[in-house]
């Protein structure tokens, strides 16, 4: 199984009956399980997406919308959600989150990039365009460069929208 990132939007409630079964758990068993439809996998694309909106030219503020999406605060304290034998992410590093004002701030920085516009910017040969982003781009995305990525983009920023509308938390997590 490969190593993806995960997304879920929850309410701030959910989280904290995780971590109160988690203190009165011996094994601390937490019992995560967000809705399945509260949980986004996106897949290996969170470097590429970095890369295309800094090879893109993404202006500063809407990078770090970008990347603060993809990679959590650690504001808010979740060892507890990596703590064996039930981590939800044994294969990363701890998960993050971020706090519903940080994902309504998130979620309308993500609306105002223009993701196809940073696409453009990029080599018209999908190869060289994969060389330029690095990291086996051109090998992960399944289906054409361009393509993956958007749609990776796509659905980020519509989990973000879903989540910032229903003022819910984002936890990210390795698995």
């Amino acid at each position: 199984m490969a190593v993806t990132q995960q997304l879920a939007r929850i309410p701030a409630e959910y989280l904290a009956s995780c971590r109160r079964r988690a203190d009165a758990s011996e094994e601390g068993d937490h019992l995560w399980d967000p809705p399945s439809t509260d949980v986004l996998d996106l897949d290996w694309a969170p470097f590429l997406l970095k890369r295309v909106g800094e090879l893109g030219g993404l202006d500063d503020l809407r990078r770090r919308a970008l990347q603060m999406a993809l990679d959590g605060d650690t504001a808010i304290d979740l060892a507890f959600l990596a703590t064996e034998p039930h981590a939800i992410g044994p294969f990363g590093p701890t998960p993050t989150a971020l706090d519903a004002a940080q994902v309504a701030r998130v979620a309308e920085l993500l609306g105002q990039i223009d993701f196809p516009a940073l696409l453009a910017a990029l080599p018209a040969d999908e190869a060289e365009a994969a060389s330029l982003i690095g990291n086996n781009a051109g090998l992960i995305a399944a289906g054409g460069l361009r393509r993956y990525a958007l749609r990776h983009f796509d659905a980020l920023r519509d989990f973000y929208g879903g989540a910032s509308q229903r003022q819910l938390l984002v936890v990210l997590w390795w698995d």
